[in-house]
């Protein structure tokens, strides 16, 4: 069906919460969509409360009529209505691949969050099988998964995830957070929600060797949800924090609103993970747009979403952080220029303008097009 003109665009997704970053993802494909004069619609499961225009995706049989309509399916976790919606519409179809959390992330911890990432690693096969007319990938890192399962590279595309970074610098800077912290100690930022992927604890020990031995006046910020499903891992991480500190130097603040994470930035003097598993990691790119230099283990799409523009390193040793965290602190000259490179690479690569003109590119290069 490459020459048949496309009209409407539905864009699915399992559930929708305003300010995860697969959500985020959707409603700012949506809007791209939008803008070009498409008729689009998101459609989920389940959503929590938010402004958005959600509709139930039982519905979507009803909106995609025409073999020229498409539907876009993000796929990020197990969900087994996204899979027949691919093999039964007649409409052309589209992955959207965030990737899927490796399992052994979650054993001891969430017993649904462990099945539901091994089924949904497993689902990528059937997802090949269906054979849809495009596969975007936020990463190549994540793009691999579908060339590992037979996809092949002719429908592969790399789009990195819309995002809000627009939204939060457009807002002024939440002022309690500024006064809160801004009493000339070093703040280590870290943003993303509290969960077993995303290597709090060896963080935490890095930064008690950088507080312990280079800067006592200093704390580190983690920002970021804290879910009941994984409140063993937040009781483990008080624990390390309370053993490996005796102050209160580390501190979690929970979710935060689009003009406190503003202030958290603002703030910051540099932006630090330990993650081990990022499909493509948004916050580094939030760093990266407000100047704040980075400094991370290389795992997984970490190394090709920083791409030169931050301080990866290939040992998780926490010796090794707490220095790169250093020399970043102490050497204003190596922070500039790392901060402006961020800046520099955001603007060129990961804007959503860039990113909503990739999409369309690689539509039409399997010739979805008006």
């Amino acid at each position: 069906m490459p020459n048949l003109p496309l009209h409407r665009v539905a864009i699915l997704t399992s559930h929708f919460s305003t300010g995860d970053a697969v959500s985020n993802d959707v409603a700012g494909m949506c809007d791209a969509f939008v803008r070009q004069g498409y008729e689009a619609r998101m459609y989920a499961e389940s959503r929590d409360p938010s402004e958005a225009e959600i509709f139930p995706f039982t519905e979507i049989r009803q909106f995609l009529e025409d073999p020229a309509d498409l539907l876009i399916y993000h796929h990020s976790l197990e969900w087994s209505p996204g899979l027949e919606l691919l093999r039964d519409l007649e409409c052309r179809t589209a992955i959207k691949y965030h990737n899927v959390t490796p399992p052994e992330f979650f054993v001891g911890v969430s017993e649904w969050h462990e099945e539901k990432c091994r089924v949904g690693r497993e689902e990528l096969r059937a997802i090949a099988r269906a054979d849809c007319d495009i596969y975007l990938s936020d990463s190549v890192y994540n793009r691999q998964d579908l060339l590992d399962v037979g996809v092949g590279m002719e429908k592969c595309f790399v789009v990195p995830p819309f995002h809000h970074i627009d939204l939060f610098q457009s807002l002024e800077a939440d002022i309690e957070v500024l006064d809160d912290y801004r009493d000339g100690k070093t703040n280590i930022l870290m943003v993303g929600r509290v969960a077993p992927n995303k290597g709090h604890p060896a963080l935490i020990e890095a930064f008690a060797v950088y507080h312990h031995d280079y800067n006592r006046d200093s704390r580190l910020l983690i920002v970021g949800k804290e879910e009941e499903a994984f409140k063993l891992y937040s009781k483990r991480l008080r624990e390390t924090t309370a053993f490996l500190m005796a102050d209160d130097s580390v501190l979690f603040t929970g979710e935060a609103s689009d003009s406190a994470l503003k202030a958290y930035y603002l703030m910051a003097s540099v932006f630090a993970t330990a993650s081990e598993h990022e499909g493509f990691c948004v916050p580094i790119i939030e760093a990266m747009s407000m100047k704040v230099p980075v400094v991370a283990y290389a795992s997984s799409a970490i190394p090709a979403t920083v791409g030169g523009a931050g301080l990866v390193l290939d040992e998780r040793r926490p010796y090794l952080m707490a220095e790169a965290i250093d020399r970043l602190v102490r050497d204003e000259s190596l922070s500039f220029a790392l901060g402006m490179k961020g800046w520099q690479r955001y603007q060129q690569h990961f804007t959503n303008e860039q990113i909503e003109m990739e999409m369309f590119r690689s539509l039409e290069q399997v010739g979805i097009k008006r």
